[in-house]
């Protein structure tokens, strides 16, 4: 009888997900940012909609790219006491937000030429995997930031070219693969 109840009431929930999954479906549908976080390499019909919660659509809301990353809890902490020095990841924020970014950088490696450079280049130094990925979403985030701030898709070869006139190193490491 136990068993009974449960599976009523999963089908209950289950038409509960739907129901919001086509809500926030037909309210991203709706966004007129939904230009700019669509045009995110990996960020999909899942993840998108995250991204420009993130975001909002206030753009006075945040002034800098770097309070973005504090928020979302994917900026490290620096902590000093006298001679010792330690890093480490943001406790307090909403990890929710952290873990959209994050499972972001991780899906971008796919589908975004420089990320997944960056994301070699980091590994073959050592670099544990998960360390490389939010290292890769606190740059995901400068760059979403600058795109919804100035109210412009992301393309991948204006980054590129912006990193080459730069003279970034991590041309020199896509080259030499």
């Amino acid at each position: 009888m136990l068993v009974e109840v449960l599976i009523a009431q999963m089908k209950v929930l289950l038409i509960g997900i739907e129901n919001l999954d086509k809500a926030i479906k037909d309210r991203y549908q709706s966004q007129a940012d939904k230009r700019i976080f669509d045009s995110f390499p990996g960020a999909g019909a899942q993840l998108a909609p995250r991204l420009l919660v993130a975001f909002g659509v206030n753009r006075d809301r945040y002034d800098i790219a770097d309070e973005v990353q504090k928020y979302v809890g994917v900026a490290p902490v620096i902590e000093q006491s006298g001679q010792k020095k330690w890093v480490h990841w943001r406790y307090s924020c909403p990890t929710f937000l952290r873990q959209t970014f994050v499972e972001w950088a991780g899906l971008s490696i796919r589908y975004s030429f420089w990320a997944k450079a960056y994301y070699d280049q980091q590994i073959s130094k050592g670099k544990p995997h998960n360390t490389v990925i939010r290292a890769l979403a606190f740059k995901w985030i400068r760059i979403a930031f600058r795109c919804w701030k100035n109210n412009t898709s992301y393309d991948e070869t204006t980054y590129l070219n912006a990193l080459k006139k730069r003279g970034s190193p991590l041309l020199k490491f896509m080259v030499s693969e």
